[in-house]
């Protein structure tokens, strides 16, 4: 490959980059890209080196208490005593069987949850666009992604249509982000790599979706070298620490082990000295005192109860890998959650309709509000499909939270598209901020654009003008997307007539606001958690202001005083990633240890890992729940990672270690039980729907 540190890949034009890649548009020859599988290897992350499950197995009975139990049954036999020293002997082999059977079980889950994942691409071999197996991508394909394909691997943008990607897998950010295909030119050399590779518009990075638009690409990393890969092999470079309960019966056996052999000591010195017995019997009597004193049935009565636990959670759809990740649940003190997808339903929804003639009560004019919907879905692309369960949304989040609006107020949305139909589009252009549709109407021609507020409104009639820049920023700074809507009727003659000539003198409809709403059982779980002393801090790669508007309404903010209307992020509860950076270590845990209900928005994986090391470093017992590549290496660095099953990542699920969410939901219905004061109090920690 021809790239360097002085010209990386964004900065070349979309022309230069097959020479740069050493390819060309028709794609490789089947021979050229079998020679660059066995340089460079599979398209997949190096999996991670697991251990035998002759050797799984034989862990069972090497850990500290059944190391105690084995000794304790062959002690049983010196003392005299068989059919003791058998019975102990069985018990660590009927609890080693049973603990190696759950955590095979739960292999066998998570390895199905792979499987049903679908790994196919599009690509250009030979001159032929055919479909191979993703696994066989090598640099140099030239790739068609279409809405709805994921991306799979880090590729380098020659031509994009309208493109937009999901990239909250990476990132955190609900928000679709678009892309295009033009060099990226970095005014200084000093500053190339202030800018994440993640935010470079000209590329597209493995695991991300296609929200919407079409593009091509050509790869230029695979595998491991990818930014997802960097993410992986951070994870693999943390290590995971034992679990609390595994700390505690350490601590029981040592302490146990102490007293038996004090004990037995002491009995062996008195029998010799006082009693007046010999040697050898002094020796079986102190042995049947040691003996006595080990608890045989503590390890089955642990590992019953954790595996009991074990079935209660999995018929509320989670799943647990390690057994003793059932006990940490009881003892944290500090819940670390993801926003988007936990938090939050991971879907835009229309929340809020303005309209310029409904003055200060907006939303009771609903003919107005019908006709504000059913115009923006006309300028729309998105689809909904029917299934099996209802219909599914196919194409951009925002558009398709437009659709599902117009459906759940059953406006005939169906019925308004055969009576109106498109005659031209004029695409959203990330200059001009908005998309247009010509669409034949009984009256003629009509023209319907939507896009950003304030640019629309400057091509609207001034009229009302200022009423609505207020009513836009009033939303913006309550957390909304806010999108307007606007129309005008046109002579027949005009249907061609260049777009800055068409998008003029419009008619404003309205604005609506949409956002990714919080789960409905989110507040009463933080309460709850609250009242239970456990700390809930969100972490999330989204916005400040987005975060802080769902902190507020989910109850882990205070809400912004009456009056209020435009709430800053506050400095002290919200942290920005960019601000973290200039925090010391000391200062995090200073102020780690004495702030509640903290935000941390706009965080990269390095951060998120930094976060939870500093609370571990603090003495907290933390949990982390996440569904992203971006959330994996805090995943293994807590003492609870719980890993979400549906939307979340093979390498989320890896790390995710102690539990994570089952095959059918995404739901965060996983509860947890503190102690408080002898008392069992159940807390359905982030319950979302």
């Amino acid at each position: 490959m021809q790239l360097s540190a002085s010209q990386p890949i964004w900065s070349i034009p979309a022309q230069a980059v097959p020479a740069a890649l050493q390819c060309t548009l028709q794609g490789l020859s089947d021979s050229e890209a079998q020679r660059r599988l066995e340089r460079f290897g599979a398209n997949r992350l190096p999996s991670q080196r697991r251990r035998s499950l002759l050797l799984r197995f034989v862990d069972q009975l090497v850990h500290f208490m059944a190391l105690l139990l084995w000794v304790a049954g062959a002690l049983a036999f010196a003392a005299g005593t068989p059919q003791l020293g058998w019975a102990i002997w069985a018990v660590v082999l009927v609890n080693g069987l049973f603990s190696f059977w759950q955590d095979y079980q739960a292999e066998r889950t998570l390895t199905a949850l792979k499987r049903s994942l679908p790994r196919q691409v599009r690509l250009w071999r030979n001159g032929e666009l055919t479909e191979l197996d993703a696994e066989l991508l090598v640099p140099g394909d030239r790739i068609l992604l279409e809405e709805g394909d994921q991306v799979p691997a880090d590729a380098r943008l020659i031509q994009a249509n309208e493109l937009s990607l999901d990239l909250s897998v990476l990132t955190g950010e609900s928000q679709p982000v678009a892309r295009h295909a033009d060099a990226i030119d970095s005014p200084a050399a000093d500053k190339v790599v202030l800018i994440p590779t993640r935010e470079r518009a000209n590329l597209v990075l493995a695991g991300t979706s296609v929200a919407g638009g079409r593009g091509e690409a050509i790869v230029y990393a695979t595998g491991g070298e990818t930014e997802f890969g960097h993410v992986a092999h951070l994870t693999a470079a943390t290590s995971r620490g034992i679990s609390t309960l595994e700390q505690q019966v350490g601590h029981i056996v040592r302490t146990i082990t102490a007293i038996a052999l004090t004990m037995g000591a002491i009995t062996f010195s008195f029998s010799l000295l006082f009693v007046g017995m010999g040697p050898l019997e002094s020796l079986v009597f102190a042995v049947g005192i040691i003996v006595a004193n080990v608890p045989e049935g503590l390890l089955p009565t642990v590992t019953l109860a954790l595996a009991i636990n074990v079935q209660r959670m999995a018929s509320q759809k989670a799943l647990v890998r390690r057994l003793s990740a059932v006990e940490t649940l009881g003892s944290v003190s500090v819940i670390c959650s993801d926003k988007t997808g936990t938090l939050t339903c991971n879907r835009m929804a229309v929340e809020e309709i303005w309209l310029p003639q409904a003055g200060e009560q907006p939303g009771i004019d609903r003919g107005g509000e019908a006709e504000l919907l059913l115009a923006a879905c006309l300028c729309s692309n998105a689809q909904l499909k029917a299934s099996g369960d209802g219909s599914r949304a196919l194409g951009d989040p925002t558009e398709t939270a437009l659709l599902v609006a117009a459906q759940a107020r059953d406006l005939g949305l169906a019925v308004h598209q055969q009576r109106h139909p498109r005659s031209r589009e004029l695409p959203f252009d990330s200059h001009r901020r908005r998309m247009s549709v010509i669409v034949a109407t009984e009256a003629g021609l009509q023209l319907i654009t939507k896009g950003a507020p304030l640019e629309l409104l400057e091509r609207c009639s001034p009229a009302g003008r200022a009423q609505a820049v207020a009513a836009n920023d009033d939303l913006a700074c309550r957390g909304y997307r806010v999108i307007a809507v606007a129309q005008r009727s046109l002579e027949a003659t005009e249907g061609q007539a260049p777009a800055d000539q068409l998008e003029q003198k419009l008619s404003l409809l309205g604005l609506i606001a949409l956002y990714d709403p919080p789960r409905p059982e989110v507040p009463e779980a933080i309460r709850q958690c609250h009242q239970a002393g456990i700390k809930v801090t969100m972490v999330t790669g989204d916005y400040g202001l987005t975060a802080q508007a769902i902190a507020r309404q989910i109850g882990l903010l205070d809400m912004p005083a009456k009056g209020d209307n435009h709430p800053q992020a506050d400095p002290v509860r919200v942290i920005q990633g960019d601000q973290l950076e200039l925090i010391s270590d000391v200062h995090l845990r200073q102020l780690l240890k004495y702030r509640n209900r903290l935000v941390f928005a706009r965080m990269a994986p390095e951060q998120k890992l930094r976060l939870v090391q500093a609370y571990r470093s603090l003495g907290e017992v933390v949990a982390v729940t996440g569904d992203g590549v971006n959330d994996a290496p805090a995943l293994r660095a807590a003492d609870l990672g719980i890993a979400m099953g549906l939307v979340g990542t093979d390498v989320a699920r890896e790390a995710g270690g102690a539990a994570r969410r089952q095959l059918r939901h995404d739901r965060h219905g996983g509860a947890l039980w503190p102690r408080r004061g002898g008392q069992h109090s159940q807390v359905p920690a982030l319950r979302a729907a």
